[in-house]
């Protein structure tokens, strides 16, 4: 009985750390010098090439983490609202008929440079990799 307690003991700290660990806070971001605010549904229009421009007008440059990765499987779900799969077969569609072309996919710390050093571009990363070197617009 006591080393069935100690197991759940145990158990249940394994998942309450996991679960911290899981969930992550993700940080969408822009060059410090963009004034630009964004909801979840103006970065999905940026991020889905339904939107070419920030809602001030300056064009917009999105930049993907790489396929695969847990960061990138979270902001297509969280804020795409599709799975990787979906997201997969929907720029195979428009690339096929020659309606636009995917966000360009980098590692994360190419995220944040790219951005640090590009107004016109968006991206995000884990928060807790975020700087003066970039601006928060949205985290989940």
């Amino acid at each position: 009985m006591v080393k069935l307690k100690l197991l759940i003991l145990i158990l249940t700290t394994a998942f309450v750390l996991f679960s911290q660990f899981a969930n992550a806070e993700t940080a969408v971001i822009v060059h410090p010098s963009n004034g630009v605010s964004l909801d979840k549904d103006s970065i999905g229009k940026i991020f889905l090439g339904k939107a070419k421009s920030f809602p001030g007008g300056e064009s917009v440059l999105p930049v993907n983490q790489k396929e695969g990765s847990d960061i990138r499987t979270g902001f297509d779900e969280t804020v795409l609202g599709k799975s990787s799969s979906q997201i997969k077969a929907y720029w195979s569609k428009l690339m096929f008929t020659g309606k636009g072309q995917p966000p360009k996919e980098v590692s994360s710390a190419e995220v944040k440079s790219l951005v640090a050093g590009n107004p016109a571009t968006i991206g995000y990363i884990d928060a807790s990799e975020v700087d003066a070197s970039v601006k928060v617009v949205f985290t989940f």
